[in-house]
């Protein structure tokens, strides 16, 4: 039995794999974002800790585990101590706190520089940002910390007692892309080198496999000395997961977080700033993403406003005709802003074409369609080939009227991916290679299906993406009304 474990911000899944990549038992516990003050989102690393030893439990149910793979959520920043205890509550990526600091930056040319030096733009849930801020408000947090590392390191220490990262966590925001190291250069870009030692030593790739420690053998229950693997951090793990190997073809990811990556094979800073530039465990390839923030929270929004229920949303879309009767969305809800395809802090969603004549089935599929647009954009940004193949994958694909959106507003087919957990299949399989296995990848990641566009609404939708892009423009610099 093989183990993938994904820690993501909502929830935290155990996948037990047999070795030809069947799947043998699920478990997922969900884990609670703690919001101290509007804009600022934290978790309690225990809480994450707790979940992981208890989805193990149940899913590994005493019989023998060959190996675990882990991968979780990235960027943040969790502050561990010596032990890997957390020295404050982890920061989410979505936090909004350092929104100011990013502002300033891009105001003054830092954020660019520091784009154009290593691929990444910053956003306020970036490490560097909120160093930055914690430095100023909050120094004696980052003065007892010991590691400054991300959620799969903090699990890892917890569960082997090493202290590392690896080279997908640290791409963002101090690491030199080509030399896989970090870069000192950007530390001081960001006015953040004094705490250059929190910064955890960064793995080899593959990554060794590491033992379960005593205290990760009586948090999970499997046995001391189990071989433990710290694979790439989850968009990256997806990416292994559903099959995405092939330079130029894409992935989607409808999760808490809209994931639009491509995958490279050249280092390339120039365009405009945005998105990232993520290390894949191959040393000759990485991954442009669009790391948007308008995921599946926009449609839980629009749920909780409309009183909709998750088994009617199939029936909703159903209801309501392509183009949703006038109705469109640009579904910039997070507090944070946006991260990608452009970067604004202060981006915020709006609702256009709304009458007395709208139904709730209208601003549902407004919403879906309006997150659709925002694939596309990303796609489009991160230079997406009209040939490629793209995968699709994530929480948001159970819904078949939401797949068959997508589809159309990109007027390509989907390839779907192989479910359940593309992330933790993607964890168990870098275990396997980081232990020497041979491994039938194309029998592990087999899609589901594909999803095929309907060209009788090519024209529809090009038209709408036309005015989401003008809209967009014309919403930029004034996107809330007067505050108090």
């Amino acid at each position: 039995m093989l183990i993938g474990v994904d820690a993501g911000t909502s929830v935290v899944k155990a996948v037990a794999f047999d070795d030809e990549g069947e799947l043998i038992r699920v478990a997922a516990r969900p884990t609670r974002t703690i919001v101290p003050s509007p804009g600022r989102t934290e978790q309690d690393l225990e809480a994450v800790i707790a979940a992981v030893g208890e989805v193990i439990r149940e899913i590994s149910a005493g019989e023998p585990v060959d190996l675990l793979g882990i991968t979780a959520q990235g960027d943040g920043l969790w502050l561990l101590d010596r032990e890997g205890y957390q020295v404050r509550p982890p920061i989410l990526w979505s936090d909004a706190r350092a929104a100011g600091i990013v502002t300033e930056w891009m105001a003054s040319g830092v954020a660019e520089a520091g784009f154009r030096r290593s691929g990444n733009m910053l956003f306020p849930g970036a490490a560097a940002p909120l160093l930055a801020f914690l430095q100023e408000e909050e120094p004696g947090s980052l003065r007892a910390a010991a590691t400054a590392g991300y959620c799969k390191d903090a699990i890892l220490q917890r569960l082997t007692g090493a202290r590392v990262t690896d080279s997908s966590d640290a791409s963002l925001p101090f690491f030199d892309p080509v030399a896989r190291r970090y870069d000192d250069d950007l530390l001081a870009l960001y006015g953040v080198s004094q705490w250059r030692d929190l910064l955890a030593p960064v793995d080899p790739s593959p990554a060794p496999l590491r033992p379960l420690s005593k205290a990760g053998a009586e948090l999970t229950g499997l046995p001391e000395g189990t071989p433990v693997h710290a694979g790439p951090f989850d968009i990256c793990a997806t990416v292994m997961g559903a099959g995405v190997d092939r330079p130029g073809d894409g992935l989607v990811i409808l999760g808490t977080t809209l994931g639009c990556a491509v995958l490279v094979e050249r280092v390339e800073t120039e365009g405009p700033p945005a998105g990232m530039l993520i290390c894949m465990p191959k040393e000759a390839q990485w991954l442009r993403v669009m790391p948007a923030m308008v995921g599946t929270p926009s449609l839980e929004w629009i749920l909780a406003m409309t009183g909709t229920r998750h088994e009617e949303i199939d029936l909703l879309l159903a209801e309501s005709a392509a183009g949703a009767g006038g109705v469109m969305v640009l579904p910039f809800f997070a507090p944070a802003g946006e991260r990608a395809p452009f970067v604004d802090p202060a981006a915020r969603g709006q609702m256009i074409g709304v009458s007395l004549e709208s139904t709730r089935a209208d601003l549902v599929r407004a919403v879906c369609e309006g997150i659709a647009y925002a694939v596309r954009h990303c796609l489009e940004s991160a230079q997406l080939a009209p040939d490629a193949r793209v995968t699709l994958s994530g929480g948001g694909v159970r819904s078949a009227g939401w797949r068959q959106i997508l589809a159309d507003v990109l007027q390509r087919p989907l390839v779907m991916a192989r479910q359940p957990e593309a992330g933790a299949r993607g964890a168990a399989l870098a275990a396997l290679a980081a232990s020497g296995r041979e491994v039938d990848i194309a029998r592990w990641t087999a899609p589901e299906g594909v999803v095929e566009p309907r060209p009788a609404l090519a024209h529809l939708y090009d038209a709408g993406m036309a005015c989401y892009l003008d809209r967009l423009d014309a919403t930029r610099g004034a996107w809330s009304g007067p505050s108090m």
